[in-house]
């Protein structure tokens, strides 16, 4: 049996074990959470390293990309760099191939998505394929990176300036501890008041709001009208949030193991397991090809209000 075990600065509430088969492969699949403890984190890494066959890294990431270049946050290369002989994951691999198809499919097989779709992704950078398939697909986008990560009312509206931006910022940001741009431990059970009120329009004006679970939740005003949420790491708890929140539709990218979706770092660790090839030597092509095996598509959960 395979065992990929994801270790995540998020909520010991979120916690979860599954075992399932995938390709004719037994896997046992786990994610602890950690409650924002960076020091308990490292010490479970260094635990886990050789033990199982792939790790995720939750609620932090490693990399993050605007255009063709790629920032490194030094909280998670020093989570990475704790581990030496298991392959670790932040999920980034399959942000810019599984989320990017998911987008592609929803367009080609649903009306979610058309020419001059408004949608809000509360931040690019964390999921820079998705960004760009929306751009793609000529939607009417608001990239809120400045907005919730910073505080900053600023929408930016197409991806160049994006990428101008993120040249000039993220070199510093991301020298910072990864909890003050990103909620970790407890603040995922919580929202953000100030901040959702003071930008609740951004939500309401929006017709699709994507991208991180948390940060969609953590900043969400108290009451949506009819949106659709295209988000993963989700539990039965959240589809209950957003149905009582007003939402119209959740669309979760990652597939659902006994009742909910996994982060993006726990299916890449599982497809690294599949794929069995040194993790320096995967491509988006392997991954796309093992994805379309596996027949990964969007779940879809309409949400009657």
């Amino acid at each position: 049996m395979k065992r990929v075990f994801s270790v995540s600065l998020g909520s010991s509430k979120r916690d979860h074990q599954v075992q399932v088969e995938l390709l004719s492969e037994q896997f046992e699949i786990s994610r602890l959470g950690m409650d924002g403890d960076f020091e308990r984190a490292l010490t479970k890494l260094q635990q886990l390293d050789g033990q199982v066959d792939a790790i995720g890294l939750g609620g932090i990431d490693i990399y993050v990309y605007a255009g063709n270049k790629r920032y490194a946050f030094k909280d998670g290369l020093k989570l990475m760099e704790a581990v030496k002989t298991t392959p670790v994951v932040d999920g980034s691999g399959l942000k810019n191939t599984l989320e990017r198809e998911a987008v592609t499919y929803l367009l080609q097989n649903t009306g979610f998505i058309k020419k001059g779709t408004r949608v809000l992704m509360v931040s690019a950078v964390d999921r820079f394929g998705m960004a760009e398939a929306f751009a793609a697909a000529q939607c009417d986008v608001t990239y809120g990176d400045l907005i919730f990560a910073a505080g900053i009312p600023y929408p930016i509206k197409t991806l160049p300036e994006l990428e101008e931006i993120a040249a000039k910022l993220l070199p510093e940001m991301t020298q910072l501890p990864f909890h003050m741009l990103y909620p970790t431990g407890k603040k995922q059970e919580s929202r953000d008041e100030e901040k959702a009120q003071k930008f609740a329009q951004y939500y309401q004006d929006a017709e699709i709001i994507a991208g991180d679970f948390h940060f969609i939740k953590r900043y969400m005003p108290n009451k949506l009208d009819g949106q659709t949420i295209i988000t993963n790491t989700t539990t039965a708890a959240d589809v209950e949030f957003l149905w009582q929140s007003g939402a119209g539709r959740l669309v979760t990218t990652t597939p659902v193991f006994e009742g909910r979706s996994f982060g993006t770092n726990v299916i890449e660790g599982v497809l690294v397991a599949l794929l069995g090839k040194p993790y320096n030597d995967i491509t988006p092509v392997d991954y796309l090809e093992i994805i379309k095996k596996l027949n990964f598509k969007p779940r879809i959960i309409e949400l009657d209000n």
